[in-house]
């Protein structure tokens, strides 16, 4: 008699707590630049993340706001500065939602997202797979940086919105 191989388990994912994993996960951010012709990319190195559909916040983001890498020093530097990020007084940017919502694999994430001293309403969609016994992840939303004071630029030529990205694994705790 031949046994099939089990189907693969549903992740419980409104009754688990899950944490994004640094090591293959990404955040990455775009900022239109040059009157919108050039788009600036970069990432942040430093990060911790969390969703439980149980708790509120459902979801929490904090990234070290001076793991922030363009691969251009001279413009991280600037970055880093209290032109924008302000890293000496602010060392995290964080987001925290106010709601959560899941559709199958639709997120909807509804919540605040606090740079360089401000604070901004944000939201957020993503899509969450099952794995290997673990979610896949991809959100996507944009910012207005002016709104967090982030109004620096020669000439007139930073643009808005950016858009910040989010995409790796998450893992049961």
């Amino acid at each position: 008699m031949n046994s099939l191989p089990d189907p693969p388990r549903e992740l419980d994912v409104e009754h688990g707590r899950w944490r994004l994993d640094p090591d293959r996960s990404s955040i990455e951010f775009e900022v239109p630049h040059f009157y919108g012709l050039v788009t600036v990319k970069g990432r942040f190195e430093r990060y911790e993340g969390i969703l439980d559909m149980r708790s509120e916040p459902a979801v929490e983001l904090t990234i070290e706001s001076d793991s922030l890498d363009t691969n251009q020093r001279r413009r991280d530097k600037h970055l880093r500065s209290a032109d924008f990020f302000d890293v000496e007084h602010h060392p995290e940017v964080r987001f925290v939602s106010d709601s959560a919502e899941l559709d199958g694999e639709r997120l909807t994430v509804h919540g605040q997202l606090h740079a360089a001293g401000k604070a901004i309403p944000m939201v957020l969609d993503a899509t969450l797979r099952q794995l290997d016994g673990e979610l896949e992840i991809e959100a996507v939303t944009e910012a207005d940086h002016r709104e967090l004071g982030m109004t620096w630029s020669p000439l007139g030529i930073l643009r808005s919105p950016s858009k910040l990205l989010v995409r790796g694994r998450l893992i049961a705790q």
